[in-house]
């Protein structure tokens, strides 16, 4: 769990994203239209599409309903009955998109492309009128869209998955696993009433503290040293190029791997239970991504939401590493985060120090699953 799994996980990861983008996406078409040539014409652009693929034909609604149902589509483009009538003689024609909602991210993209498509289709019928009532070419455009709206991406331009989502779901999974090995490693200990042979040639509170150092410092070697091998396949291997500082995303991610292995180990120290403590472990890491704000608007939260995911070390690394890797933030700017994840690893070793200190001096606890 700490040496080959989490290099199979990561790069099961990142094989998953490798696509970059979501393309082709299947949708089927409900024309009512007959073969009119306008409607054809419609078909075939969607099809042109990039992010769509004209995968059905409906004949009915049943069988668009049953598509989507079957979850076979995306989405079904109805295109009504008298579409081209309508259409040349100058009255308003509406083509309809039913789509599964509950998909957010396809559902986005398919919209996103069908109104693409038919806003293009709508402007070239509109430019082929006005051309035939004598309107100048030079005119056309300027009649069509006098207001324009420009739409600068300064981060991420391609819009790509693997660019923002695989660079935070790898270290996402090691602090899962990074707090599960803490709570495993010394829980286990207590589990099979080894904690005295553990901790017999130890001194005060400073040799607990050394023997846990010692406990957790192959973890947090394998573990950090998988997770920045997925980082540096993403950023050389893949064309990523980091704009700040992957030296110091490095450091964040051992400082983010050390808070969890300790957080792991206090869970340990604290609850005298292997059980309670990989309980509380998977509670606190398996939702971490989720209220990191890489998915979710951190600012659209709820408040208690928002303090949960202020709580949590992930969504501070999240918005260091998203910083340094796609704005180029300067250093001095995350330098508090870096420092909040130390102060914080301390404060846990001591916990689960303390923890372990007092269970030697309780060996009626041990055995305690």
């Amino acid at each position: 769990m700490v040496s080959w799994v989490p290099l199979l996980a990561i790069a099961l990861m990142c094989w998953i994203f490798s696509a970059g983008q979501p393309l082709r996406l299947p949708i089927a078409v409900w024309n009512e239209d007959g073969g009119s040539p306008l409607a054809r014409q419609l078909v075939r652009m969607l099809d042109a599409t990039p992010g769509l693929r004209v995968q059905a034909e409906a004949l009915n609604r049943g069988e668009a309903q049953a598509l989507l149902q079957r979850m076979q589509v995306y989405g079904v483009v109805h295109i009504p009955p008298g579409f081209t009538h309508d259409v040349k003689r100058g009255a308003s024609a509406t083509v309809t998109l039913l789509h599964n909602a509950q998909l957010a991210t396809a559902s986005s993209l398919v919209q996103r492309d069908v109104r693409q498509v038919v806003g293009t289709l709508s402007a070239g019928v509109q430019m082929q009128a006005a051309a035939k009532r004598g309107t100048p070419a030079q005119v056309l455009a300027v009649r069509l869209e006098p207001i324009r709206t420009q739409l600068v991406a300064l981060f991420n331009v391609s819009t790509n998955y693997e660019q923002f989502l695989a660079t935070t779901l790898v270290p996402a999974l090691v602090h899962i696993l990074a707090m599960t090995a803490g709570a495993w490693s010394v829980g286990r200990e207590l589990r099979d009433r080894t904690l005295g042979q553990w901790l017999e040639r130890v001194g005060g509170a400073g040799g607990v503290l050394a023997a846990l150092l010692g406990k957790l410092a192959i973890p947090m070697v394998l573990l950090w040293g998988s997770a920045l091998a997925g980082l540096v396949y993403l950023s050389q291997l893949r064309g990523w190029a980091v704009a700040g500082s992957l030296p110091w995303i490095a450091c964040a991610l051992a400082a983010l791997v050390a808070v969890s292995l300790a957080a792991g180990a206090a869970l340990a120290g604290i609850t005298l239970s292997l059980r309670k403590a990989m309980s509380g472990a998977g509670l606190l890491s398996a939702p971490a991504f989720a209220f990191s704000g890489v998915g979710f608007p951190l600012l659209a939260m709820s408040g208690g939401a928002r303090t949960w995911a202020e709580a949590m070390p992930y969504t501070h690394y999240a918005r260091l590493q998203l910083q340094q890797w796609q704005m180029g933030a300067p250093v001095a700017q995350s330098l508090p985060v870096v420092a909040g994840l130390l102060l914080a690893t301390l404060v846990l070793l001591a916990l689960a120090s303390a923890g372990l200190a007092r269970a030697r001096r309780l060996p009626q606890r041990w055995g305690a699953r």
